[in-house]
């Protein structure tokens, strides 16, 4: 007998399946994902970034918690997240919808020690989404950065964290000839039981 956690690894299970097919697939980012999110008078936005972490507790990216992105997610944690993978069998299609919440600073050091110096001293220098007036000034906020931390490990900005986004929803799309997709939503209900059907393409 399928329980619904059996349903949740069967879905993270696909995903993994479908991810992998993606890398060998020659897919040029597997990893990246357009973000969807609305602000509190029901706006939306999107945008694409990075998934950098995936389990069983949701899917993580990083940004700036004072961007567009962060700013509608602190005022609104809710998100849907989209990969297509076009070389993956006839085209794939995965969505994942969730509520957010922002990682735990450990974890965000962690993965943060990770990243090129190069890319450590932009988050440093960049105010994500305000006004730039000109490239200079942004490249002289970046010799800032690297004098202030010359010789030594930059550390994570403070506003600079992962976003995790628990899924309650999860599908795939398959794409077939005609427009005669195969579609199936995994999707769990307020007492955190998972379901599955399948959907009209």
């Amino acid at each position: 007998m399928t329980t619904t956690h059996d349903l949740l690894n069967e879905a993270l299970a696909t995903f993994d399946t479908l991810f992998e097919e993606a890398r060998t697939a020659g897919e040029p980012d597997p990893t990246a994902m357009t973000v969807a999110t609305a602000s509190l008078d029901a706006r939306p936005s999107a945008r694409t970034v990075l998934l950098k972490a995936h389990d069983a507790r949701g899917f993580v990216f990083y940004t700036h918690l004072d961007g567009r992105k962060g700013r509608e997610l602190q005022a609104n944690p809710h998100a849907a997240l989209l990969f297509h993978w076009p070389r993956v069998r006839h085209g794939v299609q995965v969505r994942i919808e969730g509520a957010v919440e922002v990682v735990g600073d450990a974890e965000a050091d962690a993965y943060f020690a990770t990243r090129a110096r190069g890319s450590q001293l932009g988050a440093w220098a960049s105010k994500q989404s305000e006004t730039l007036a000109d490239r200079e000034t942004f490249e002289q906020r970046l010799a800032q950065a690297e004098q202030q931390f010359e010789g030594r490990d930059v550390p994570r900005p403070p506003r600079w964290t992962g976003l995790r986004v628990r899924a309650d929803k999860i599908e795939f799309w398959y794409g077939a000839d005609f427009r005669l997709h195969e579609r199936w939503s995994y999707e769990c209900d307020r007492a955190g039981d998972w379901s599955k059907r399948m959907l009209y393409p």
